[in-house]
């Protein structure tokens, strides 16, 4: 049995996101207040009240069970509702008209209930409040919040109207719609607020992960934009050196020569001033890297705390380790869900050793190697330098480094 809640465990809440498990989280509140309004409210009040005879029987027996189809219908139309505020689903109109019914039903149930003298005047409330909260929580993420309150104030009065004939006295018919009223509004602060605290959520997500995308595109674009800048002069005094020189060929000028000898120095050029664009691309400092990392974390909710020397790397170190941070933080924003980053930096008499740590990875994440850390291999192999990535345990993942002083 415990192997089994520990499977479940692993497969429907470790590997899901910070929002996934908050949602997991709200729907169960959800559906545990329905039966519990069901057992607590429902069930001992109306069977408190019964009594041998037949009729009382029979039809407290048929509101019970009537109450704990709306307690399972309510739920499945709710998550429907639920995902309809969250715009992933339509509307679940048909489902809603069933609780109606089963509303209306029950409330038809137990007014007879009343009139047989199956149930006792001081419990009717908490019964009619239980019966009318399934179809609350779910009407009210269907409908604004003004028009919901109207709605089931008037509702208030339709129950009104059907225990007045079943003997109710008048004080106790006004509790009754005051009551249903009540419970209008405590379903719309339990189920549209959470409803609109998932909402909040999702969109914080996606606004992360848009951040991610988004500073990978502006370094992608800013790279671009140096190499126009350095290419584009260039390119186009070439092309025109070029089509002169063709023009002086075909009419035999010996000054065809020259300008083809501009043309192989403009470009033997522009290939030197490429070259140092991408080593400047590539040389990252690692001071200004981490800094750089820790403000976008931060910005994104994410805890960064760095240690290690500040000094002490040659150039071509500094440059290494300044990539792995970059691509490191790359990867965070992008996949996993982490609250926090650990960056250390340890500098012994031969060795560089840099480790970035974070939570939030499911714990069976997708181990397909990626382009970035096949290029971060490739990038310290050529300086004698390993990287090793993978879990390490309780929801971490584990980024390290070595390169030779």
């Amino acid at each position: 049995m415990f192997g089994r809640i520990r499977a479940w465990h692993r497969r429907h809440w470790r590997d899901r996101s910070r929002v996934e498990k908050v949602e997991v989280q709200s729907r169960l509140i959800w559906r545990c207040s329905t039966w519990f309004l069901f057992l607590s409210w429902d069930v001992p009040f109306i069977l408190e009240g019964l009594r041998n005879d037949p009729l009382p029987l029979a039809l407290g027996t048929a509101t019970v069970v009537t109450g704990a189809v709306q307690a399972f219908q309510g739920n499945k139309v709710h998550r429907m509702a639920v995902d309809h505020y969250l715009g992933r689903v339509e509307a679940p109109r048909r489902a809603l008209f069933v609780a109606g019914a089963l509303c209306a039903l029950s409330l038809a149930l137990l007014a007879g209930l009343r009139a047989a003298h199956g149930i006792t005047d001081p419990t009717l409330l908490l019964v009619v409040m239980y019966i009318m909260m399934p179809l609350g929580m779910t009407y009210c993420l269907l409908v604004p919040p003004r028009t919901f309150l109207w709605r089931f104030a008037l509702l208030g009065i339709a129950a009104v109207t059907v225990f007045a004939p079943a003997g109710v006295p008048g004080a106790q018919l006004i509790g009754l719609a005051i009551g249903v009223a009540l419970s209008g509004t405590y379903a719309l602060m339990v189920s549209r607020c959470g409803a609109w605290t998932l909402s909040v959520l999702w969109e914080s997500d996606r606004a992360r992960e848009t951040e991610g995308r988004l500073a990978v595109a502006e370094e992608r674009l800013r790279f671009g934009r140096d190499m126009h800048d350095v290419l584009g002069r260039n390119l186009a005094v070439i092309a025109l050196k070029a089509e002169l020189a063709v023009q002086l060929a075909q009419r035999g000028r010996p000054e065809a020569v020259a300008q083809m000898v501009e043309v192989q120095r403009i470009a033997q050029e522009s290939q030197k001033e490429v070259r140092e664009v991408v080593r400047g691309y590539r040389e990252a400092d690692l001071g200004v890297e981490i800094e750089g990392a820790r403000g976008v974390l931060e910005a994104a909710g994410i805890g960064c705390a760095y240690s290690g020397p500040s000094d002490a790397l040659t150039v071509e170190v500094q440059s290494a380790l300044g990539w792995v941070v970059r691509e490191a933080t790359t990867n965070v924003l992008r996949h996993g869900d982490a609250r926090s980053v650990a960056i250390r930096l340890a500098v012994d008499g031969r060795t560089a050793r840099l480790v970035v740590e974070n939570d939030g990875v499911p714990e069976r994440p997708n181990t397909a190697p990626g382009s970035g850390l096949a290029g971060l291999r490739e990038r310290l192999s050529a300086l004698g330098g390993t990287l090793e990535a993978g879990p390490a345990g309780e929801g971490l993942f584990r980024l390290t480094a070595e390169v030779p002083r």
